[in-house]
């Protein structure tokens, strides 16, 4: 067979393997096949191993809730440790907002539906207020930089080589670390057909990850100059983003399918997902 993975420039995982080849060598051995599906909207991984677009996806924490929420038969095979440096809620630092309090009523710009969406959900919960209700939530694009600096915008979630130019340019505080909210880690899921009739092959692939994480633990500078060009930025902003990641792939645990549990509720709460969703139906069938 031929095993489709998604790949999108948010999952720096998947990204730097479907440039490393690991993924063909460990399906060649196996005699099967791999071909990639370079898509740019992350929160659409769900969607896509639900109509057979792709076999094989990551993500951060909030599409696979939002997959489950959905119907989608998904199953956790592998994620990341923690993330803390990944990301960070961005506010003017002589502005206004002193608190997360502070972003009552207020418009927020980060990627809706990805990780990000559960940093500010969890940020608001724990203030008292609501994602729904609290405050706009928009999403970000090439210019909510600019929006924040200027006063068009309350607050802004940057990640990656964008937090790193952000915090290099100077006038940005960071008001929510987001270490100190979630554990932000990168979660890989599959179809529930291909995790149980061909573990395998989900093997293998968890198996690839763990080696290109290797390979950009190792070769930061690589990595970084294949990013920069690739997706625009600085080499050295892109060197202090890679660095920041842990680089490490491990198995799904109780504590993980115990932190994905309290991201869903929070969002079902807060009424960004519809249902009720129980993460523990993500995991494989005993047999």
């Amino acid at each position: 067979m031929t095993v489709v993975i998604g790949v999108h420039r948010s999952n720096p995982s998947l990204y730097h393997l479907s440039r490393l080849g690991y993924a063909e060598q460990e399906l060649a051995a196996l005699g099967e096949t791999a071909s990639w599906h370079p898509y740019t909207d992350g929160v659409r991984t769900g969607a896509y191993l639900a109509d057979g677009t792709i076999d094989f996806g990551g993500t951060g924490s909030t599409p696979p809730v939002t997959a489950q929420a959905a119907g989608h038969d998904i199953v956790y095979v592998a994620v990341s440790a923690p993330r803390p440096g990944h990301g960070a809620l961005l506010v003017p630092e002589d502005g206004p907002v002193r608190t997360v309090a502070d972003l009552k009523g207020g418009t927020v710009h980060l990627a809706v539906g990805s990780w990000q969406t559960h940093l500010v959900a969890k940020a608001l919960d724990d203030a008292g207020l609501s994602y729904a209700t609290d405050i706009t939530a928009v999403r970000g694009d090439s210019g909510s930089e600019e929006k924040l600096r200027s006063g068009e915008i309350t607050a802004w979630v940057a990640q990656g080589a964008e937090l790193a130019a952000a915090r290099r340019t100077g006038g940005l505080r960071v008001l929510v670390p987001t270490g100190e909210v979630i554990s932000d880690r990168s979660v890989f899921f599959t179809r529930r057909d291909l995790a149980e009739q061909r573990p395998e092959v989900v093997q293998a692939l968890v198996r690839a990850l763990r080696r290109a994480d290797e390979w950009a633990a190792a070769h930061p500078r690589e990595a970084a100059g294949t990013a920069a060009s690739d997706q625009g930025g600085t080499v050295d902003d892109w060197e202090t983003a890679l660095r920041a990641l842990p680089w490490r792939i491990e198995e799904v645990t109780e504590e993980f399918v115990a932190e994905q549990q309290r991201a869903a509720d929070i969002l079902h709460r807060t009424g960004f997902l519809d249902r009720a969703v129980t993460v523990a139906d993500a995991l494989p069938r005993k047999a």
